[in-house]
């Protein structure tokens, strides 16, 4: 994961790619991509109430609660947001979504660290672009891994 050194008090935020995160593992998600990005936002729905480590604040550092933005697309689209979780339905791709979403938290923030989930090559280089780091499908899934 690339790192971002936190330089405000605000909470980072952490953008998840569904389609991709649901996506990185073969558990039978395309018979139910709504049901598979429900049972995501619940898994995160838990790390926004526990926190995570973030990766800035080292081994030993304290954990974080962020604002935690689930970007839906297509068949998965329509979930409810959950405590912590802000739920975005993409009106058309996924991608162009999440890249919006960046924008619109650095603009609310600029300084508060946002760290996008997804392990498409193409949308990190969108994010990184923006300023925004990256961290991988498995960091969401595995936190403690």
């Amino acid at each position: 994961m690339e790192r971002a050194e936190p330089t405000t008090s605000q909470p980072p935020a952490l953008v998840v790619d569904a389609a991709n995160v649901v996506g990185s593992r073969p558990d039978g998600w395309w018979t139910d991509r709504k049901g598979a990005t429900l049972t995501l936002r619940n898994h995160l729905a838990v790390l926004a109430r526990e926190g995570l480590a973030w990766p800035y604040a080292g081994p030993n550092g304290p954990r974080v609660s962020p604002h935690i933005v689930l970007v839906a697309e297509g068949q998965a689209r329509g979930l409810d947001s959950a405590d912590g979780v802000e739920v975005v339905d993409a009106a058309g791709e996924g991608d162009d979504e999440i890249v919006d979403t960046v924008r619109r938290l650095l603009a609310e923030a600029p300084a508060r660290p946002v760290v996008v989930a997804t392990a498409d090559r193409e949308l990190r280089s969108r994010v990184q672009a923006l300023g925004a780091a990256v961290m991988s499908a498995r960091a969401v899934r595995h936190p403690a891994e």
